[in-house]
């Protein structure tokens, strides 16, 4: 059995590989791309787990090393930090340090969700990013009616981009000046398109 860890990053993995007794058996940077990975551990011994931490690209490195016949163990960074308490980092030393909790048997690790679920969670996470997209929207059309003292034409409408909202818009966008008026209609326009892209999602 090896002890395999990875200290990955955005642009590489720093990989350490011990044996059953603590022995060093390697210790390699691998630049990250397609299939870098699945093609070292494909060269070691089936069946034997993985320590990767979670960075925001761990996916990919997940299904290279299921791919490699391994079992990934998707690690808490922040815990694995804190268990380690390492002051002097290093890649090296992180990999290592991974490496020694997993032969403590102290690796803290989280579920990963199988590929169908990690795909579907990219709805609500770009539902997410659409609707502070369309927050921001809003406040900048606000902004422009009240830069110009044009709240008092929605005096009486709860929702400016309700119904009403939107008929008393047309005539209020006619009092800006020219190329404020053309902003406003290009804010407008994107709303929609925003309020659209959600409702697909």
């Amino acid at each position: 059995m090896e002890i395999i860890s990875m200290d990955s990053h955005k642009r590489y993995s720093q990989v350490c590989i011990q044996d059953s007794k603590g022995c060093f058996l390697c210790e390699q940077r691998i630049n990250h791309g397609k299939g870098n990975i699945l093609n070292f551990l494909s060269k070691r011994k089936q069946g034997d787990s993985v320590a990767v931490e979670t960075i925001g690209n761990w996916c990919w490195i997940v299904d290279e090393i299921e791919a490699a016949g391994m079992l990934p163990q998707l690690v808490h960074a922040h815990k694995a930090k804190l268990m380690l308490g390492s002051v002097n980092k290093t890649d090296k030393l992180d990999a290592r340090g991974l490496n020694k909790l997993q032969f403590a048997g102290t690796l803290p690790t989280v579920w990963i969700p199988p590929a169908d679920i990690r795909d579907m969670r990219e709805l609500p996470r770009t539902r997410m990013v659409f609707a502070n997209l369309r927050t921001r929207l809003k406040n900048r059309i606000h902004s422009v009616i009240d830069k110009y003292g044009l709240h008092t034409d929605f005096a009486d409408i709860s929702d400016i981009f309700g119904g009403k909202g939107q008929e008393q818009m047309t005539a209020t966008i006619k009092k800006l000046p020219s190329q404020t008026a053309y902003t406003l209609r290009c804010l407008l326009r994107e709303l929609a398109e925003v309020g659209d892209q959600i409702e697909r999602i």
